[in-house]
């Protein structure tokens, strides 16, 4: 189980490391559900490399595609995020810890004032 969340989460990572993934899926977040033509009007790049990066949020559940006839739109699904801010609140949770740690270490064995001597 442990083994299938960390590679659902490091997919996840994976298909957001790419800038332009990120802006295809702030947009759809942004917009809501958009034709795919649509979408490549956003980016200086042609049809088929924008439905590449599609395909690869695809891929990790974050775009789900619906199909009308010829006409594909694209829903934004951030329940893959889900996972990633779960695994990122346990990483805060650890800093807490630490830094708490630290401040009880720190406010329990201050340092003694230096004296100035005249």
């Amino acid at each position: 189980m442990v083994e299938r969340i960390n590679s659902t989460l490091s997919e996840t990572l994976k298909a957001l490391s790419d800038p332009t993934r990120r802006q295809i899926l702030t947009l759809l977040t942004r917009e809501g559900t958009m034709r795919v033509g649509d979408l490549a009007g956003y980016f200086e790049m042609s049809l088929n490399a924008v439905s590449k990066h599609i395909k690869v949020l695809e891929a990790v559940g974050l775009v789900s595609r619906t199909t009308q006839w010829r006409e594909h739109f694209l829903t934004a699904d951030l329940k893959p995020i889900a996972a990633l801010d779960g695994w990122l609140k346990e990483l805060r949770w650890v800093w807490d810890e630490r830094l708490e740690a630290l401040d009880r270490l720190v406010t329990q064995n201050p340092e003694p004032e230096e004296t100035q001597d005249d």
